[in-house]
């Protein structure tokens, strides 16, 4: 009874440390998913004040916010429908309302209602494409996005952004980004599949043409870092619609390489 006693304050001590311990586990992928929200307000702010570039980097910051708090939801075993639906709000705002209020205040807002209208599209694409994906979320195919994720969709106005921010824009160049505004939006509600990159290993399976891409990447970032952001993006925002054709193409040449193998 007495070594018991002696024993029980240690043993609550150490209860309560490992639920503080827990707590603070639990919390750790909401703050990351507020870093997310505050860095989407930060960018509203400064594209206010007519600062893209940092409005920009705000947002590919968020991007990684965005990133991280749900790895380390999974990693922790913290997930949790609250953390999913903060989550989503977080990014409606960050990768939504952001980058379309930047896509106005720099080029739409100068070529009328009919340009200006493609930023609130930008904005309601987005939000349909997040909770369309919260519903199926665990039941589609893992491998692949249905439409335009958001945060691509956010990260290629970014990295427009850094390109012109700095610069006094031509008609014709505010009009191309109205264009533009209105197929990203629309991009994000389609049913084009962008690849997650969730289960593939571009080391194991193309060594080769990993280590190349390294290798040019390293001289884009040398010397225009903010090109290669706005290439990557554009050819992954161009992956799903243009994904049927080389994929018949490379079914081809697969079929053509086994019929060649089997003949031997």
């Amino acid at each position: 009874m007495g070594v018991d006693g002696g024993r029980s304050p240690r043993r609550r001590r150490w209860q309560e440390l490992r639920e503080q311990r827990r707590r603070g586990i639990f919390l750790l992928p909401s703050l990351l998913t507020t870093g997310n929200l505050f860095c989407g307000f930060y960018a509203i702010i400064r594209a206010a004040e007519s600062r893209y570039t940092e409005a920009a980097v705000a947002i590919f910051v968020a991007m990684v916010m965005d990133m991280l708090d749900g790895k380390v939801a999974r990693l922790t075993k913290t997930t949790t429908q609250f953390g999913v639906e903060f989550d989503s709000l977080a990014d409606v705002v960050s990768f939504g309302v952001a980058p379309a209020f930047m896509l106005y205040m720099f080029a739409l807002a100068r070529l009328g209602r009919v340009a200006w209208l493609g930023a609130f599209l930008f904005v309601a694409c987005g939000a349909l494409r997040l909770a369309r994906f919260n519903v199926y979320s665990g039941v589609s195919d893992r491998r692949y996005f249905v439409g335009l994720p958001i945060p691509a969709a956010a990260g290629i106005v970014a990295a427009v952004m850094l390109l012109l921010g700095n610069d006094e824009l031509e008609r014709w160049q505010a009009a191309a980004i109205a264009v533009g505004t209105y197929l990203v939006g629309i991009l994000m509600v389609t049913t084009f599949r962008y690849y997650s990159f969730k289960e593939l290993d571009f080391a194991r399976r193309r060594p080769t043409g990993m280590l190349l891409f390294v290798v040019l990447a390293i001289l884009i970032v040398a010397t225009h870092p903010q090109w290669l952001l706005f290439l990557l993006l554009s050819a992954y925002v161009l992956s799903g619609p243009t994904r049927p054709l080389w994929a018949r193409r490379m079914e081809g040449a697969l079929m053509i390489e086994k019929g060649t193998r089997d003949a031997h």
